[in-house]
């Protein structure tokens, strides 16, 4: 693990702080972003989030009337390309931990005209409130890395899934390709706070959101964490060299 802190600490950014205050710090960000967050995503990836999350949906196991959980479902992108899966008769609980980003989402999918088949939940990843066996799919697209308690998270995952049900998560990983590795850190640490100074007026928040993508296992390790908290066929694939990955497993 790429975390050196104790037992009652965890990371907020490259800073350690007291478990307890990690969700405060990260909602301040998200409710600071929540009305940016597309153009967050934008300066974050150069626009490219956009295809890697419609590759993310269009390879997940979903099927006409599946009952499917968005965690981290943020402003709705992910439920909104899922809904054209799961069809009229399917359910899509879009969930989120922060109100600001879940009224986002919600306004935002009413004027798509997506009002049916949809619910809006504010929940904790890390503590679901749904009984076992209760989804076909579950999928969380860049939010694991805020969560505090991962491991918890997902378990959680796995718990709510029925059996033959697949989750996915979609995160930003660590970048494959040596010769890329310092523009990357360069667009990340000098220009994209620059920038959410610039757009956003928030050149902290998007610091954090650079620090933490730094902080977030990378793709091996987290595989170990997903067959760890009872995935089976655990596996992932690199997009754009790294920059995320694709993780899936399965409840059997």
């Amino acid at each position: 693990m790429n975390d050196n802190h104790s037992n009652d600490t965890t990371h907020f950014g490259f800073r350690d702080v007291p478990k307890e205050e990690k969700q405060k710090l990260v909602g301040r960000v998200f409710s600071s972003v929540a009305d940016s967050y597309d153009l967050m995503n934008d300066l974050m990836s150069l626009g490219i989030h956009r295809v890697w999350k419609r590759y993310f949906v269009a390879t997940s196991s979903v099927s006409k009337g599946d009952r499917v959980l968005d965690l981290a479902g943020g402003t709705g992108d992910i439920a909104a390309l899922l809904k054209d899966r799961v069809g009229a008769d399917g359910e899509i609980v879009l969930g989120d931990i922060n109100g600001a980003m879940l009224r986002v989402g919600r306004d935002r999918m009413t004027n798509r005209g997506n009002v049916r088949g949809f619910d809006y939940v504010q929940m904790n990843a890390e503590k679901l409130p749904f009984p076992d066996n209760s989804f076909d799919l579950v999928t969380i697209a860049f939010g694991l890395r805020n969560v505090t308690e991962k491991d918890a998270a997902l378990r959680e995952m796995h718990r709510v899934l029925k059996i033959g049900g697949q989750a996915r998560v979609l995160e930003f990983s660590e970048v494959t390709a040596d010769w890329f590795k310092p523009i990357y850190d360069f667009h990340s640490f000098k220009v994209l706070p620059r920038l959410g100074k610039l757009f956003a007026n928030d050149a902290d928040s998007y610091q954090y959101l650079a620090e933490s993508i730094r902080k977030h296992p990378p793709q091996k390790e987290l595989e170990g964490m997903m067959a760890d908290a009872g995935f089976a066929r655990c596996d992932y694939r690199n997009l754009s060299g790294g920059i995320v990955a694709i993780h899936t497993g399965y409840k059997v």
